[in-house]
């Protein structure tokens, strides 16, 4: 068994950092965008004025990261080559990450806005695998032109992991003689509203509360009429981009229909054990982050005229977080390398639960570990000066989302005492 990185991505590895620091680093710096980055960053970030929106400066930088990281060839390497990308397997997805998670803040990777120099478009795959050719011509196109931006609904104010439950219904309703589907309800958290010109709504069309079936994917446009934003709910990590809204007598044609008639959960599920192995990945970077700044701090420190690091009480924790972090990192590669060589049903089927794993365990993980540097530096650990205490409120989010982690323990206890068989 060979544990090294593989050569092709150590060479690229070295390449991102080369381009980070030619490319990303002077636009970082320059007029004054690290505000974006230093203490500022979440008076600079949010639009205070504007229910606690995103500032459009903030967001224009993103931006131009973006179209330059695209320039480059690396936003896409993820993507196949079809799309312009590079085809990149789970266990290089998982590194790279990990990799600039653990260069700590800065425009090459912000997590709390799911930008990268290396993107995730969890929806390119999605229409690929599901949509129609019109939707493929008309989204993936225009997801990578950058004239479609969608958001996903599937959380509603009363059901949270129990989608299923969902109260949002689409009954059949033809229209001047097209078929098509009159659709009610609310979403809750929908993420990137503010920007999107089309919604993934996901409604109940049959069957019985709490089937998975009986469930169908809507493409709504988000200028109709019947389409309210009620609020932006302002979160522990701000600025805010996640809505309640609100579907009042929304008329869709059949043709809005995004996959299968009823099966719209597959959808749902299906980028959710790519997406949880790279955010563990980016978890287990960040939390190195925490552990290298900490243990640097404390060989520096020398209250009582002795550096800080002589006292078991600093370097105890901090070892085994260290430890913790070398346990999980190998999980996470194990596990992305173990997908490489799968179709994504047997992944659904054999690895579920290590995915799980890695999800759960890498998000206590950092917030573990930002709690800890936040100790270590003390006083100024608290502060804005430094990063953990942002660190800290982007993580934590993901012991909630994506899956909470007794969700994730959940479904490793259902493989583990085989209440699942051969499900995701």
């Amino acid at each position: 068994m060979d544990f090294d990185i593989p050569k092709d991505i150590q060479k690229y590895l070295n390449e991102l950092d080369d381009f980070i620091e030619k490319e990303i680093k002077p636009l970082e710096n320059k007029d004054d965008n690290i505000r974006f980055f230093d203490h500022r960053r979440e008076d600079s970030r949010t639009d205070w004025d504007r229910n606690g929106l995103p500032s459009e400066d903030w967001e224009s930088l993103l931006h131009e990261m973006r179209l330059t990281a695209d320039k480059a060839g690396h936003l896409r390497y993820g993507l196949p080559k079809e799309y312009g990308g590079k085809n990149g397997s789970n266990l290089s997805m998982a590194i790279i990450r990990e990799h600039l998670a653990q260069k700590g803040l800065g425009l090459h990777n912000d997590l709390q806005n799911e930008n990268s120099i290396v993107g995730n478009f969890p929806q390119v795959l999605m229409f690929r695998d599901f949509g129609t050719e019109k939707q493929k011509d008309e989204f993936i196109n225009g997801m990578l032109a950058g004239t479609h931006r969608i958001a996903f609904g599937l959380t509603e104010p009363d059901h949270g992991s129990d989608a299923t439950w969902m109260e949002t219904r689409a009954v059949p309703e033809q229209r001047d003689g097209v078929d098509g589907w009159l659709i009610n309800g609310s979403k809750t958290w929908n993420t990137g509203i503010h920007k999107a010109n089309y919604d993934m709504i996901f409604a109940r069309t049959n069957g019985d509360d709490g089937s998975a079936l009986g469930i169908t994917c809507f493409l709504v446009p988000t200028n109709h009429e019947g389409f309210i934003v009620e609020e932006f709910l302002w979160t522990f990590n701000m600025p805010t981009d996640h809505a309640l809204i609100s579907l009042k007598n929304i008329w869709v044609p059949d043709d809005a229909i995004f996959g299968k008639l009823d099966r719209g959960l597959e959808l749902a599920q299906h980028f959710v054990h790519e997406n949880r192995i790279r955010q563990a990945a980016s978890g287990v970077g960040a939390a190195q982050f925490c552990i290298n700044e900490s243990v640097k701090y404390a060989k520096e420190r020398k209250p009582f005229g002795k550096p800080l690091s002589t006292n078991q009480a600093i370097q105890f924790p901090l070892a085994e977080l260290n430890t913790e972090c070398e346990m999980i990192r190998n999980l996470v590669y194990k596990t992305a390398w173990q997908m490489d060589q799968m179709t994504k049903p047997e992944v659904a089927i054999h690895l579920s639960d290590k995915v799980s794993m890695c999800n759960y365990r890498a998000n206590r993980l950092v917030c573990n570990a930002a709690d800890q540097a936040i100790q270590v530096h003390g006083g100024m650990g608290y502060s804005r000066y430094k990063p953990f205490e942002h660190i800290y409120r982007h993580h934590r989010r993901y012991r909630i989302t994506e899956g909470s982690e007794e969700i994730q323990i959940r479904k490793v206890a259902g493989h583990l005492f085989k209440f699942i068989k051969g499900k995701s």
